[in-house]
């Protein structure tokens, strides 16, 4: 499956957040991520990220699609992460 995950993070955890996202997905900009994963990975992700953040605090958003080829992505401005080496 796609994923689009966005977090908003106390600063305190920011750094722990954006290595575990990053071990499961490419960076994207501040905060933002996305990538093909598989269910096993994304509940392994979950459980990282339950471990890091304050449930009363922060928030993660993830958005789930079939595959990439049901997304679309649109950017206004300059791309913060150029993804032009992923096949």
């Amino acid at each position: 499956m796609f994923v689009i995950l966005v977090y908003d993070v106390n600063e305190k955890r920011v750094a722990k957040a954006l290595k575990t996202c990053r071990k499961y997905l490419y960076w994207v900009q501040n905060s933002v991520f996305e990538g093909e994963i598989t269910s096993a990975k994304l509940e392994k992700l979950k459980y990282e990220l339950s471990q890091v953040i304050n449930e009363g605090e922060d928030s993660v958003i993830i958005y789930r699609f079939r595959s990439a080829k049901y997304s679309e992505r649109e950017i206004i401005g300059i791309e913060k992460n150029v993804l032009d080496n992923i096949l």
